[in-house]
């Protein structure tokens, strides 16, 4: 067995036991073990972690640990380049979109609000989304660190926050989403695109009072639900809005 010396930097914190953060600590390795295997034994999943550092040169999750070697860790970068370093994935998804677990069927629907694709089903199961995500290019949200260990899944993001507005919150701030919200125009309950629809065309299957109140309508192509802006949609729309502003004066 050798000692290897971990350091692991700002929130990958979070996932070590309080009285391992923050400070160098060791780690006794297999003969082989990758660095990959090393960080998830020790709680952290690997898709939070976006550069890592042995003896001071980037290297890959497959590096092979030796005895005496020194390892730093840190997470996604936002503030700052990092281009001169290896990065562990090859490049970013093209498209932002997301697939939430089974527990995040709330912030799923406030993601489609705010008009990402975002995948959802209650009855998930985590070999499901690892493979739906790696064959569709998603991000996988979860509060399920096991889940975010699969192979197959090369980006996911753990939300720390327990409510969904603060989980949403916590998102945008962390993949400074607020640059590409375009709200309202995917279906809350199957995520598949709205369409502007024709208030007489929809008058049969919306409340009379909503009619009367009502002049603006869009249609899901999916399921046929129809929307109008309500008051739950008008707080929806704060909410960005000021997600919106709080990206744009940073």
């Amino acid at each position: 067995m050798g000692r290897v010396t971990f350091r692991f930097y700002e929130e990958l914190n979070d996932f070590l036991a309080p009285s391992l953060r923050k400070r160098e600590l060791e780690y006794s390795c297999a003969p082989g073990e990758n660095v990959k295997h090393a960080i998830e034994a020790l709680g952290v999943p690997h898709t939070e972690v976006e550069v890592i550092l042995v003896n001071g040169e980037p290297v890959g999750f497959d590096r092979c640990l030796h005895d005496g070697e020194r390892v730093a860790v840190y997470p996604v970068f936002e503030a700052f380049d990092v281009t001169p370093l290896l990065r562990l994935r090859d490049r970013p998804l093209r498209t932002t979109r997301f697939i939430a677990d089974v527990h995040l069927g709330r912030l799923a629907a406030w993601l489609r609000m705010a008009g990402f694709d975002t995948l959802f089903e209650s009855d998930f199961e985590d070999a499901r989304i690892a493979e739906i995500a790696a064959r569709d290019g998603r991000i996988v949200l979860t509060r399920d660190r096991k889940l975010l260990e699969r192979r197959a899944i090369t980006h996911g993001c753990y939300l720390h926050a327990t409510t969904p507005e603060q989980q949403l919150r916590e998102l945008f701030g962390r993949l400074d989403l607020a640059r590409s919200i375009k709200p309202f125009t995917r279906c809350t309950a199957c995520n598949a695109p709205l369409h502007a629809a024709d208030k007489d065309a929809v008058a049969a299957r919306v409340p009379h009072r909503v009619l009367l109140l009502h002049d603006r309508f869009a249609e899901c192509g999916g399921c046929g639900r129809v929307y109008w802006e309500g008051s739950h949609w008008r707080r929806v729309r704060d909410l960005l809005d000021e997600l919106g502003h709080v990206a744009a004066d940073r």
